[in-house]
């Protein structure tokens, strides 16, 4: 990991973690130090400052040819996570995919990086973590400390573990959520159900059980917008696909869809919809957000966690 330190400014992690990135890690991907001292020179010194300023801007900069901004432009939105820089916190967030697309390691990694200390004096938290398909692995959460260089012990202190058996248990688990983050006020900074429709779909089978599954799940996706908003937390929510059987009728490329109806798509503020790449690669979808446009990253499943895709 040591090569990648290249912002050398104490209270930042390496560049993956960090939210502002110094548009010197701009050189990793092709950009030569003049070209980027054409950039400080007219005030753009991060790579979000390169995303915040048009093509047009760009090319009116002394020395920079419209070759060389779509050039800068490109290494820019490579640097970029998918995301913004993160999970918006307030607000629930949905991962879907089919199996083995990379939906619990993303639970997993993020149950680390949310305890690192990052841009913004954001200080780090801890979380909760409610599984409801017995997928949580604490040995998992070691291999991504050692990632980060923290430390075993305290990564798996500050992750409140709860297994939920049937849907009902679910909503109940929240109230405990809720008198958890009560207690310890500002200490709480991320929740996470992985997979929040398991067993709704156990316990509510057939068309005939719809309606009453729908009716729950509103339920406890208001509880759970409720806790977010009163405790200032991220939501963290992985969901499942199923065939979609109307899809045939309009050429859908991809019949399938996530479960939960419009309910939980409603719900959810941003929805990243992940599939399988070659090997080991995912690729990670913007699927509907209020903010965020329509873009995909690829990413690495690794030992670490989720990583960057290698080239």
């Amino acid at each position: 990991m040591k090569e990648d330190q290249v912002v050398e400014e104490p209270g930042f992690q390496d560049e993956e973690e960090s939210l502002f990135q110094d548009i010197d890690l701009l050189q990793k991907h092709g950009i030569n130090m003049a070209d980027i001292k054409k950039l400080k020179s007219v005030g753009i010194c991060t790579v979000k400052g390169i995303q915040m300023t048009t093509r047009r801007a760009l090319c009116n900069v002394k020395g920079l040819s419209e070759a060389k901004v779509d050039k800068i432009k490109e290494a820019a939105n490579k640097l970029i996570k998918l995301l913004g820089g993160g999970i918006e916190s307030m607000a629930i967030t949905e991962a879907f995919g089919e199996f083995r697309t990379g939906k619990t390691q993303l639970s997993h990694t993020l149950c680390v990086t949310a305890q690192l200390p990052g841009a913004g004096d954001y200080p780090g938290g801890k979380i909760i973590f409610i599984d409801t398909e017995n997928t949580f692995r604490p040995d998992r959460l070691r291999d991504i400390a050692d990632r980060f260089n923290v430390d075993h012990d305290a990564v798996l202190d500050n992750v409140l573990y709860a297994r939920a058996y049937t849907s009902e248990h679910q909503m109940e688990l929240l109230d405990y959520v809720a008198a958890k983050f009560h207690e310890e006020p500002g200490i709480f900074k991320l929740l996470i159900i992985d997979s929040i429709m398991a067993l709704f779909r156990v316990d509510f089978s057939g068309r005939g059980e719809l309606a009453e599954r729908q009716q729950k799940l509103a339920q406890m996706l208001s509880r759970l917008q409720k806790i977010s908003e009163e405790y200032n937390v991220a939501i963290f929510v992985t969901n499942q696909m199923t065939a979609d059987p109307g899809a045939t009728m309009t050429f859908q490329a991809d019949p399938k869809k996530p479960i939960g109806g419009h309910i939980l798509a409603h719900a959810s503020t941003t929805r990243i919809s992940l599939r399988k790449g070659r090997g080991e690669l995912r690729i990670a979808k913007i699927y509907d957000s209020p903010e965020m446009p329509e873009n995909e990253a690829t990413f690495a499943i690794t030992a670490g966690g989720i990583g960057d895709a290698k080239e």
